[in-house]
């Protein structure tokens, strides 16, 4: 158990990645069964600009299919196994709900589901061939939910979180209200790291990077703006984090890292965590 007397949320990295495959609902559930605060997902539009939760621009690595997923309709991803079963062996179609391509609506219903407060990040990937409609249909999606006007009593929290400032700033122009984050690695140049683009509420550093300066967390707070650091996945790096005073880490292992601030004892009388 982590002595520190901060406590980050944690927020789970594609889900729960080290049980089940990333970006299904196998993967989101088990997070959230494991006392995950929010999760996190990445988006990408399918060639009828429908948003999917799928993190490489092709969908060789996460699938038993190959190619570029703008370039394929929701209908042909439909047919393919995200959760790491042989063509041969996928499930029937009553289970596809757990091992098929996970589209956006899906998530923000399991989020929407969930019997205690849920935060949500997305984070929309660029290059890509539709450019600056990824942010309209998210924010569609989220408008049509009441859930682009930013955190309230009774409703998931939302943020949407990108590498690009030009996707952050379309997101502002659509709803001004609903929380972003500027996301950089640690290779990112000092300048930049320190001005942040002003449609940025708040930074999501690589753990690299707070490594690296960990002073980081500190001055971006007296800047007013909260960190979001990604991928903190073992005891060292939540410690720095905790030192640091981040307001949220991004984990692979949501149920492990919050085992570690809050104890194992505390997490089975809390009967499955917190949301």
């Amino acid at each position: 158990m982590i002595t520190s007397s901060h406590r980050p949320r944690v927020l789970a990295h594609r889900g729960s990645s080290e049980i089940a495959a990333e970006h299904t609902l196998a993967s989101y559930r088990a997070a959230l069964e494991g006392g995950a605060d929010g999760l996190e997902c990445d988006v990408r539009l399918t060639r009828d600009a429908v948003p999917v939760c799928i993190h490489d621009r092709r969908v060789d690595r996460t699938s038993d299919g190959a190619g570029v997923v703008s370039t394929l309709a929701l209908a042909d991803l439909e047919e393919l196994d995200f959760a790491g079963a042989p063509a041969r062996g996928r499930v029937e179609e009553a289970d596809r709900d757990g091992s098929g391509v996970l589209t956006l609506e899906r998530l923000l219903d399991v989020v929407a589901e969930h019997r205690a407060p849920v935060e949500l990040v997305i984070e929309t990937k660029h290059p890509n061939r539709h450019g600056r409609s990824v942010e309209r249909r998210v924010v569609d999606l989220l408008r049509a939910r009441d859930l682009h006007r930013g955190p309230a009593p009774g409703r998931p929290s939302v943020r949407l979180m990108s590498f690009s400032a030009l996707a952050l700033a379309r997101a502002k122009r659509l709803a001004p209200d609903l929380p972003t984050v500027f996301l950089m690695t640690r290779a990112v140049p000092p300048l930049a790291a320190e001005r942040p683009p002003g449609a940025a509420d708040a930074v999501g550093p690589s753990v690299g990077l707070l490594r690296r300066d960990p002073g980081y967390a500190e001055r971006m707070h007296r800047r007013g703006r909260q960190v979001l650091v990604w991928t903190v996945n073992n005891r060292a790096d939540l410690e720095l984090c905790c030192r640091a005073g981040v307001d949220a880490v991004i984990s692979d292992r949501p149920r492990e890292i919050r085992e570690l601030l809050d104890g194992p004892d505390e997490r089975r009388q809390a009967g499955g965590g917190r949301g």
